[in-house]
């Protein structure tokens, strides 16, 4: 039954997030904009209404739905019921490599992560597995994985594929219409830039920022693929600059500044102006993970364009 699935208890989370912006007396739309802006069937539209009304959050009668009151923090479903256990190892492991100094060739113990993220050691093993394909791991003998860095080769394919999808989210997400929850989220992480720049929030924790920020992009295209690839990449490259200590608060200044102009085009819905910011982006992006790797004579940029 929905209301009782993952994909229910991370839908009425989200809906909670748009009314706890709304006043208490704010008719809501139709089920059908709310199904469009949730980018979710009417059924759980329905659902996520019935509950919202037994909360006592909103008043439901027929096709008039007004606001109650705004939620609070008892009324969401905690973490642990919205995440899959995928979900909650991807999390825990890219928020281990992002804070943690791990330098490469760093050993890894299946038994130890596991115990580390309260998983079991089968769940880290298949997350393992998957992830191993972007060539940030490898795996060793005795169910022990290695820490590894990558060629010059495979980061020039990662990014020639990072700025084909990623163009085409950021199309997608123009095309979003203007009161979708995106655009909301959009202004939420445009604010989190902003101190961040203006050295409100620490510069060194930009690496999450930056996750945030190109997800929910990417989110737009609708894509599960685009999704899939998109996570991954982050940790992958986010490891490397945070390994690399050299002028990373200059770096993420830089990026969070360039960030705040395709926020600024996305905005303005001016295509012309995204397609040239992410472009300038992903380019400078490009530039700073070839810089912040040590590759092997062989692979070295300057090698590479002989």
């Amino acid at each position: 039954m929905a209301r009782h699935n993952k994909v229910f208890k991370d839908v009425f989370n989200r809906c909670l997030e748009d009314l706890d912006r709304m006043s208490p007396g704010t008719p809501l739309g139709s089920e059908t904009q709310i199904a469009a802006m949730l980018g979710v069937s009417r059924t759980t539209v329905r659902a996520v209404l019935a509950r919202l009304s037994e909360r006592g959050i909103l008043a439901w009668d027929g096709r008039r739905k007004t606001l109650l009151r705004r939620p609070s923090r008892a009324d969401r479903f905690g973490t642990e019921e919205t995440e899959s256990v995928a979900g909650r190892i991807e999390a825990a492991f890219m928020e281990w490599i992002l804070k943690g100094d791990l330098a490469p060739g760093t050993t890894l113990n299946e038994a130890d992560l596991a115990r580390r993220f309260s998983v079991s050691a089968a769940a880290l093993r298949e997350f393992l597995i998957r992830f191993a394909r972007f060539g940030l791991i490898s795996k060793r003998p005795n169910r022990h994985w290695v820490l590894e860095g990558f060629t010059l080769d495979f980061a020039q394919e990662m990014f020639d594929i990072r700025e084909m999808y990623e163009t085409r989210a950021a199309a997608a997400f123009l095309a979003l219409p203007p009161g979708h929850a995106h655009w909301d989220r959009l202004a939420r992480i445009a604010e989190d830039h902003e101190r961040l720049i203006a050295g409100r929030s620490d510069v060194l924790d930009f690496p999450r920022l930056d996750e945030r920020f190109h997800r929910l992009v990417c989110t737009a295209a609708g894509n599960r693929f685009i999704d899939d690839f998109n996570r991954m990449i982050s940790v992958v490259v986010h490891y490397h600059y945070r390994w690399n200590k050299r002028d990373e608060a200059e770096r993420n200044h830089t990026a969070a500044r360039e960030h705040m102009a395709v926020i600024a085009a996305l905005e303005a819905r001016d295509a012309g102006a995204v397609a040239q910011t992410l472009g300038a982006h992903l380019r400078t992006a490009r530039q700073t993970l070839l810089a912040s790797v040590k590759w092997g004579e062989e692979d070295s940029p300057a090698a590479a364009a002989c």
